[in-house]
């Protein structure tokens, strides 16, 4: 049974507001650069979203006596704040942006929390007002990039907002990187929308993204938006559109784009151009073809090609090309050889478990569990209307040849990704997506039963397993059947 985490995606969450005693009052601002691609907005922009988040309490001043005043050795300027939770803290002041703001008088560091794993807790930190800087910032947003971890991507985003550093290109690009791991493209979309600057990076994030999350049509939309906009592709620009036109399956447009390299923009292909081609080819089933391509090539195939021959075969079921690209792998790479042809028999000591995360709590499941309970009683009710639908379970994919028909359907209906769903159907509101994470590939028969899963609930059910993100939506899947 292949195991897998869950994370629940729950949209519409309110995102933590800082608290309301800490409002900015008038100061000294100052700008900080990173770069020419760097656009670090003044924090005295009227636009609310650039409202500055990051500044500490101080307790107000008693009023000095003239012998106090007169006497500046007795009484030394304060260099560091007091802690929040002392009295009278209603006055505000900001660090400098030149400064290291990572720490305070109360002693925390926050990159050392996140150096630690302690995303969540830097987190809170920060609502309550702690500074953080660029890099805090640029390590906060890489520590959420996977699907469970949205909701605090979702954080950290707010964070970035009200801080001085919201217009900054690579943080927005990170922001763009972060979304897209998580399988979110539509929360990736709007930040790209809202950037103010854009750079060639923000637009290979986005194909890319969209490719990875299998909406290679969206992906290739946005190409053409990006050639009206008058910007230039380079040969990277080609290796995100083919990877779009591979998700699409969109052979023919494939190819114009490959010829469009070296007629148009005069880019010599290179070798992940060929490997993308490849791919281009291979997943729309054309595999003849793509060993016919192969051989029209300027450079010698590398092992990674032979590689991705021997995957499309043995997935369109040509055995003859599988057996060739295999004897051609091992004639490269004497370490890939014989093993990816000998069968591997299932693994017997993994139980497959999945890890729900939602209500700031996490909880797990097993498949092994015993049948009862309010999850498996809504996944019972759930399965006989995918019946109803014209569900029919293949037990193929039962490992377990010693028991009966009945046995292994309900063996199927008990795959931990459905449990999983099961408990996010009754535990989230109504409409709001469902993320679970596999760290094996999904099975053919629970690709098929979420299909049909995620027109009965009306909500969208993304699954990423090992090779790709699957986001069920209306009985339809956005790898086209193909992983």
């Amino acid at each position: 049974m292949a195991s897998s985490l869950t994370s629940i995606h729950q949209a519409g969450n309110s995102i933590l507001s800082p608290p309301s005693h800490l409002k900015p009052r008038t100061t000294t601002h100052h700008s900080l650069s990173f770069g020419p691609t760097t656009a670090t907005p003044s924090l005295s922009s009227p636009h609310p979203l650039f409202k500055p988040l990051c500044a500490y309490a101080v307790p107000n001043k008693p009023s000095k006596s003239p012998r106090e005043n007169s006497n500046p050795r007795r009484n030394p300027p304060t260099k560091s704040p007091l802690p929040r939770n002392q009295s009278n803290s209603n006055q505000i002041e900001k660090y400098p942006p030149d400064k290291n703001p990572n720490s305070t008088s109360a002693g925390v560091d926050l990159m050392s929390l996140c150096q630690e794993g302690k995303v969540k807790e830097a987190v809170e930190f920060m609502f309550q007002g702690v500074r953080a800087d660029y890099y805090t910032f640029e390590v906060l947003l890489s520590s959420c990039a996977s699907p469970n971890s949205v909701e605090l991507g979702k954080m950290v985003h707010e964070l970035l907002i009200r801080s001085p550093y919201a217009g900054n290109i690579e943080l927005n690009n990170k922001l763009l990187e972060m979304y897209a791991k998580c399988g979110s493209m539509r929360d990736a979309r709007k930040v790209f929308d809202r950037m103010r600057e854009r750079n060639m990076g923000s637009w290979h994030l986005m194909l890319n993204g969209y490719a990875n999350n299998g909406a290679g049509d969206e992906g290739l939309l946005l190409f053409r938006q990006m050639r009206k906009a008058g910007l230039i592709p380079t040969a990277e620009t080609f290796v995100a559109v083919l990877l779009a036109c591979a998700s699409a399956e969109a052979v023919e447009e494939g190819f114009i784009h490959f010829e469009s390299m070296k007629n148009e923009y005069s880019i010599d292909p290179g070798i992940e151009h060929y490997l993308r081609v490849i791919n281009v080819l291979g997943n729309a089933g054309h595999v003849i073809e793509a060993m016919e391509f192969i051989e029209t090539m300027p450079i010698e195939p590398t092992a990674e090609i032979w590689e991705a021959i021997m995957s499309f075969a043995r997935i369109h079921g040509d055995i003859e090309i599988e057996d060739r690209a295999g004897e051609l792998l091992v004639g490269l790479d004497s370490s890939r050889t014989v093993s990816n042809n000998l069968p591997t028999p299932p693994p017997k000591k993994q139980s497959a478990i999945n890890m729900l995360e939602g209500k700031d709590e996490v909880s797990q499941y097993r498949s092994r569990d015993p049948y009862k309970g309010e999850m498996y009683e809504k996944l019972k009710g759930l399965n006989g209307q995918m019946r109803e639908a014209g569900y029919v379970p293949d037990t193929r994919y039962v490992l377990h040849d010693d028991i009966d028909q009945e046995a292994k359907e309900q063996a199927l209906m008990y795959h931990s990704e459905r449990l999983a769903i099961a408990y996010g159907l009754i535990s989230t509101p109504a409409r709001t997506p469902l993320r679970i994470i596999k760290n094996l590939r999904i099975c053919g028969d629970c690709h098929n039963a979420i299909k049909i899963m995620s027109k009965i609930v009306g909500r969208e059910l993304i699954v990423r397993d090992n090779k790709r993100f699957h986001h069920f939506r209306d009985g339809k899947c956005s790898c086209g059947d193909y992983w």
